[in-house]
């Protein structure tokens, strides 16, 4: 099932996400609707906190990317109970979006390399490094589960300038093409 986006202005996305076990409620059903959900939202990754669910799992299929780092094309994984053991390399730029903040592009400094540990579908514990494109989608749906969005990445005269913007999607003035949850008033 298709799920709404939860956007900016909702307390969901400001909740620092619990881990889970495999006897969680409907996890499979879950997880179906999180990549069927990213895929009709035209997403790269999708956090299970942009739909409502304050728990430790994100999906990624970066091969959309694909055209900007070889590496993404075919990168796609579910992330359950992720913890980023170390970042390190040297910050580099890149102009990021996401679903719950529409409309706002930001170029956002994140480090070069990480590594993290997490459980598949299955969960089975994996311990692994990324770089690049790959490192950098990690980091953004991880930030996710840390209670933070990309705008907290920047520097705070440019978060400034984006209020209106921020403002015009909490109240649910933005053009989107997917279905949107706003916060309740």
């Amino acid at each position: 099932m298709i799920l709404p986006i939860y956007v900016y202005g909702n307390p969901v996305l400001r909740t620092v996400s619990t881990d889970i076990t495999p006897e969680y409620p409907k996890f499979e059903e879950i997880m179906k609707n999180l990549w069927e959900t990213m895929y009709s939202s035209d997403g790269v990754g999708l956090a299970a906190p942009q739909v409502g669910l304050n728990i430790r799992v994100f999906v990624i299929d970066g091969s959309p990317m694909g055209e900007d780092d070889p590496i993404c094309d075919g990168f796609k994984k579910a992330f359950i109970n992720a913890k980023i053991l170390e970042q390190s390399g040297e910050k580099w730029a890149f102009n990021e979006g996401c679903l719950s903040l529409p409309t706002i592009r930001e170029d956002v400094l994140r480090e070069a390399k990480i590594i993290i540990q997490y459980q598949d579908e299955n969960f089975e514990t994996h311990i692994e490094e990324y770089e690049g494109l790959q490192a950098r989608i990690i980091q953004h749906e991880y930030d996710h589960l840390e209670a933070k969005l990309f705008i907290d990445h920047i520097n705070p005269l440019r978060k400034r300038l984006l209020k209106k913007k921020l403002e015009n999607i909490e109240r649910g003035n933005v053009d989107v093409s997917y279905k949107i949850k706003l916060k309740k008033r």
